[in-house]
């Protein structure tokens, strides 16, 4: 369970992005493998993040949640910079998070947290972005993560029976992220937050 001194650790996503441009300009990257290949991830998130947040449109039915949607929540997302997953989801989240201000999008960094990541497993592996979201008791009402469900079957489907590489995949799903233009996840959240919060005037 998430608790009250995970939120203190925590970061506002205006917090992260500043910390992700930090690390791109001065050439490092969060998390425990400080080698060359991830402050180059890094470097290529803040360049996707920096476009999503000025290209991604929010959907209209994500504006008209605040209408019918007033629960107080955060969406407590474990994530690092290195992170291509998390560099294309996060910023989405974001836009969403700045449609209804309701929702309280924070951040918290994987290989610092171990024992929360521990909790947050998917398929028994750390795979990030995971995102927990809280009512304003810290009472879990859901989680979602690391990708898309369309990534995550093609993931499996990919495991079970390989037609590429990991990295020709990884670069096919970021070919994906480009085109969806964040349009995917926002209506998948929404379908979970219908479950998560009881609501369907929404």
């Amino acid at each position: 369970m998430v608790t009250k001194k995970d939120i203190e650790r925590s970061i506002s996503f205006n917090e992260y992005y500043d910390l992700v441009e930090k690390l791109a300009n001065e050439g490092g990257t969060t998390g425990d493998d400080q080698s060359q290949a991830m402050i180059d991830y890094t470097k290529l998130n803040y360049s996707r993040m920096k476009r999503i947040m000025k290209t991604t449109e929010v959907i209209a039915e994500v504006k008209n949640t605040t209408t019918c949607f007033d629960d107080k929540i955060i969406w407590l997302v474990i994530a690092e910079s290195w992170c291509g997953d998390a560099g294309q989801n996060l910023p989405v989240m974001a836009k969403m998070a700045e449609a209804n201000p309701n929702i309280e999008l924070k951040v918290i960094l994987r290989d610092e947290n171990p024992d929360l990541m521990n909790q947050y497993l998917t398929n028994g592996g750390k795979s990030i972005p995971k995102l927990i979201c809280l009512d304003e008791n810290l009472n879990e009402l859901g989680t979602w993560g690391p990708r898309p469900q369309f990534l995550q079957d093609w993931m499996k489907n990919e495991k079970a029976n390989p037609t590429m590489t990991m990295d020709e995949l990884k670069e096919q799903f970021q070919v994906w992220y480009t085109k969806d233009k964040g349009q995917t996840l926002q209506k998948e959240m929404l379908e979970l937050m219908k479950g998560w919060l009881k609501k369907e005037c929404f």
